[in-house]
């Protein structure tokens, strides 16, 4: 079959019906951060957290926040680092399927550092939501382009130090190596089919810098990483 990468695609991920429930969800979240920890992704996240927290005082606590934080692996990973560096942080997991955040509050016991917040992020509550540092992994794919715009102002204002995001290179190698992945490791047929809707509904890096042209007085750093991931640090420019 043809792969067509020249536009994002529309179509839908079993993944954002937010009524998605109980074992059949757990299973999926979990198999999709296994998926994350194989091929790299939690890394990607956690590098761009540490450039931007390198040149902060360790004496300052720092709150950082997860978009679309799923069951919370992320900040379980940021929050080891943070305990073995010697970091005051605080983590905080938004989702606004509710199901997921139960999920996060149960694997995250042990953390008391990681709190959640069931919310749309296209909420009023949301926007009056503020922290240092806004992490959007595997996130940013889910919308359309209007809208990613719309959240990248949102975010930029959000943050006092700066955004991350991690999210997935559109292209055929990445289709079909997941393809590939995906029969030899992965036996769920949600995380399959909606790994490869998420390749199609990721991006090439035109498209990211021409979302960054839209944030003035912000600084980008855009790199390639392994596997076939964009990493996206987004900051404020020091006047």
């Amino acid at each position: 079959m043809s792969i067509d990468t020249s536009k994002r695609t529309n179509a839908v991920e079993i993944m954002d019906d937010f009524d998605l429930k109980g074992q059949e969800l757990d299973k999926t979240l979990r198999d999709l951060d296994n998926i994350n920890k194989w091929l790299g992704g939690n890394k990607i996240t956690l590098d761009a957290v540490k450039a931007i927290v390198e040149d902060q005082p360790k004496t300052k606590k720092i709150h950082i926040a997860d978009v679309g934080c799923g069951n919370g692996a992320v900040l379980r990973e940021i929050a080891k680092w943070g305990r073995k560096n010697d970091y005051k942080i605080k983590l905080t997991g938004i989702d606004a399927n509710t199901h997921a955040i139960e999920i996060g509050k149960k694997l995250s016991s042990n953390y008391p550092e990681i709190d959640f917040l069931a919310l749309d992020i296209f909420s009023e509550e949301f926007k009056d939501f503020s922290c240092d540092i806004i992490l959007c992994t595997l996130t940013l794919h889910h919308f359309k382009n209007d809208e990613i715009i719309e959240l990248l102002k949102l975010f930029n204002q959000q943050s006092t130090l700066g955004v991350v995001i991690n999210d997935l290179h559109r292209s055929k190698a990445a289709y079909r190596l997941f393809q590939a992945f995906c029969a030899v490791f992965i036996n769920n047929e949600i995380a399959r089919k909606d790994g490869l809707i998420s390749i199609l509904r990721g991006f090439k890096k035109e498209e990211l810098k021409a979302f960054a042209e839209k944030l003035p007085q912000t600084k980008h750093q855009i790199s390639w990483k392994w596997a076939f991931r964009y990493q996206w640090i987004i900051q404020k420019e020091k006047i």
